[in-house]
């Protein structure tokens, strides 16, 4: 993975990425979208958070959303 691109650009590249290595497609339950489940039912939000493991693959997680008024990719040294 080189250079950053823009906030949008990668949320689709994780989404693409993640939906490639399970073959192209997963199956989730349609509750699994309700604003409950990700989180957003109180007003709260979540980012997505990028880190590079030792053994060369990378982890996506779910994490809490910086205070900030607009959308960015952040960088930080674990």
């Amino acid at each position: 993975m080189t250079g950053l691109p823009d906030p949008a650009q990668m949320s689709h590249r994780m989404l693409i990425a993640v939906l490639m290595h399970h073959g192209g497609s997963m199956d989730l339950p349609a509750a699994a979208l309700d604003p409950d489940a990700t989180g957003t039912a109180d007003g709260t939000h979540h980012a997505v958070q990028l880190a590079t493991l030792d053994d060369g693959t990378v982890r996506l997680s779910v994490v809490a959303r910086p205070p900030v008024d607009g959308a960015g990719v952040e960088v930080r040294d674990l």
